[in-house]
């Protein structure tokens, strides 16, 4: 396999992205180094995951609060900030993201310190990949326990482990935009989810989205699951009616 090198000489190791197949995982990445960064991108979107990088605890601040993200991966040394500091703030103002450590070896005292501040797991540099990818695939599953289970809103149930939605007892067959969108409303069911961060979990990050494309999808799932279920709320975005939430 080819190592991955950035300029503090650390290697990063390509992995094997066969075993990935089906993993949908958005993961905001702040880290400021820019060619590790680059290498870290490059190695996890070809593994299938979806990569939103910034360099910044400003930015990282900024895109917490426009999209949904299932996981972080926060470098501790930024030019803007202390990542340690930050993750201690975010976690008393309620941010629940998991989030993974990453930080030199030489500063295991602040590792420690970083699952004490709400950390859910750390890495060391240097890393291999495939042991973020195995540590990455093991914060989500332990984070989203209920993914194994169904979801349900009355009649309305989603089974995220299948990827299957039914309605009264029958299966409804829904685009992968539409089983998406329902995801993410069904998850925050009952709270407005902002338009922007639905966009951005159906087109991912920095794509061209087309003004109507997010409207288009919404009018045919609303049309599959009952027009009344979904509240449009002017210049914000959607809310799904929170009913019974199995």
């Amino acid at each position: 396999m080819t190592p991955l090198s950035s300029p503090d000489g650390c290697s990063y190791i390509a992995v094997d992205t066969s075993i990935l197949i089906g993993w949908h995982v958005n993961i905001l990445l702040v880290e400021d180094d820019l060619q590790l960064g680059k290498a870290l991108c490059r190695a996890l979107e070809l593994a299938g995951f979806e990569l939103c990088w910034v360099r910044l605890v400003h930015d990282a601040q900024s895109k917490l609060s426009q999209a949904s993200f299932d996981l972080m991966l926060l470098d501790l040394t930024l030019p803007d900030g202390d990542g340690l500091k930050k993750l201690v703030e975010w976690r008393a103002a309620g941010q629940n993201i998991p989030i993974i450590v990453l930080t030199a070896r030489d500063r295991i005292e602040s590792l420690v310190n970083s699952l004490d501040s709400g950390a859910d797991d750390f890495l060391a540099k240097p890393f291999a990949l495939p042991e973020l990818i195995s540590r990455v695939k093991a914060v989500n599953r332990r984070m989203a326990g209920f993914a194994s289970q169904t979801w349900s809103l009355g009649n309305l149930y989603l089974d995220p482990m299948n990827h299957q939605v039914t309605l009264d007892g029958e299966l409804l067959l829904l685009s992968k935009k539409e089983y998406r969108l329902l995801h993410e409303l069904m998850r925050c069911a009952g709270t407005v989810v902002r338009k922007t961060a639905l966009e951005q979990s159906l087109f991912g990050h920095g794509d061209s989205v087309e003004s109507n494309s997010l409207e288009v999808h919404m009018h045919n799932l609303r049309r599959k699951i009952g027009r009344e279920r979904i509240i449009t709320v002017r210049g914000i975005g959607y809310l799904l009616k929170k009913e019974t939430l199995g």
